[in-house]
């Protein structure tokens, strides 16, 4: 493990599967590659929604694993990049986990990262993703590439050469930050109630969510933030915010990190509240020749407000030829000077923007 690169303030920016092919589309920009517009169903029938740019003789393939509460579109800014930089020499893949987006609900039993962890070998078996792969998760994305990782080599189509795990955790979400409130009865309570009136479920999170983050002031912004949650829970369902709970509170893949032979870059925020910087240097303590990347002001949403950060963290990862070497601060820092200190705010989406402002919301939900 190398000691973490250290970014500088400047960086930070406010059965088996099948494919219904009557349900792809297609666009096409320049010279950049089409981008299929597909559901995977899933061997317990539940249709993902899946964006494919790239052809499968591309050198590389990269999939995108977002967070709880958020959708594909949470990577915007990098999938854009990857697109611009490589064209059709890269694969990028990104999808919407159950319960999210515009993929299908799911009984809630079936919201736990295994089963996300096996979502993902089912898109990748019926994308017949093969070759060189980096993985991408973000918080509970993250997660899901640990689970991935740690399932029996049998059970892993794709053996990943690249990972990228951006604010998340290898296990102990409940004893650290935020997402201490996993730890509570709170869980167990919101899941009995969303299973018989979810109206009054709504009410019973918003509350204590609320109070939290008002004791999270930071920068005079805590009104806005607690207002922020209804939009959050408006667009994700209060069953899938909820359900996956007690599968992040019992999370635990510490064991996994040893035995990844990935190139792996772990990234984290110094203000982060719900995965704090500690889990990163966990993780890239145990994962061998991991990177440790740390942006001191930045939160949960890397994504958003460090888009540079882990477009350089990928373009390592997809460089597997050239030789190993450290992140370099000193070239990260230089490198950030050609960013404006914030990017201007781009139109809201369906997702994008709305989740990047909710981040510790959402987050806290995911977090758990």
């Amino acid at each position: 493990m190398t000691a973490p690169a250290i970014l500088a303030s400047d960086l930070l920016v406010e059965g088996a599967p099948a494919v219904d092919s009557a349900r792809v589309g297609f666009s096409h920009i320049g010279e950049r590659p089409h981008t299929k517009h597909l559901l995977v169903r899933t061997s317990d029938g539940v249709s993902l929604a899946v964006c494919d740019a790239g052809s499968r003789t591309a050198v590389h393939t990269v999939v995108f694993l977002h967070g709880l509460c958020l959708d594909q579109s949470s990577w915007e800014r990098q999938i854009s990049y990857l697109l611009r930089r490589y064209g059709r020499s890269v694969r990028v893949i990104s999808y919407d986990h159950r319960g999210h987006g515009s993929s299908a609900a799911a009984p809630m039993d079936t919201y736990r990262i295994d089963q996300l962890a096996d979502d993902l070998a089912q898109v990748l078996t019926a994308l017949h993703v093969t070759g060189p792969l980096t993985l991408v998760g973000h918080s509970m994305g993250g997660m899901t590439a640990l689970a991935y990782l740690a399932r029996p080599a049998a059970e892993r189509p794709v053996e990943p050469q690249g990972l990228v795990l951006v604010a998340t955790a290898a296990g102990k979400l409940a004893a650290r930050g935020l997402a201490r409130l996993l730890a509570t009865p709170a869980p167990a309570a919101l899941i009995g109630l969303i299973r018989h009136t979810p109206e009054h479920a709504l009410h019973a999170l918003v509350g204590p969510v609320c109070a939290t983050l008002s004791r999270w002031r930071r920068h005079g912004r805590s009104t806005t933030l607690a207002a922020t949650v209804l939009a959050a829970l408006a667009t994700t369902p209060m069953a899938t915010a909820v359900g996956f709970l007690p599968g992040l509170r019992a999370h635990n893949q510490y064991a996994t990190l040893a035995t990844i032979h990935a190139r792996t870059v772990v990234i984290s925020g110094g203000a982060d509240p719900l995965t704090p910087p500690s889990h990163a240097a966990e993780m890239s303590a145990g994962i061998y020749g991991a990177d440790h990347v740390h942006v001191p002001l930045a939160g949960h949403m890397l994504p958003q407000q460090a888009p540079h950060v882990i477009n350089d963290a990928i373009r390592r990862t997809i460089a597997q030829h050239r030789r190993h070497e450290p992140l370099s601060a000193r070239r990260l820092g230089m490198r950030a000077l050609a960013y404006p200190r914030a990017l201007p705010p781009k139109k809201p989406n369906n997702c994008s923007n709305t989740h990047s402002m909710i981040n510790p919301v959402c987050d806290w939900l995911r977090a758990r």
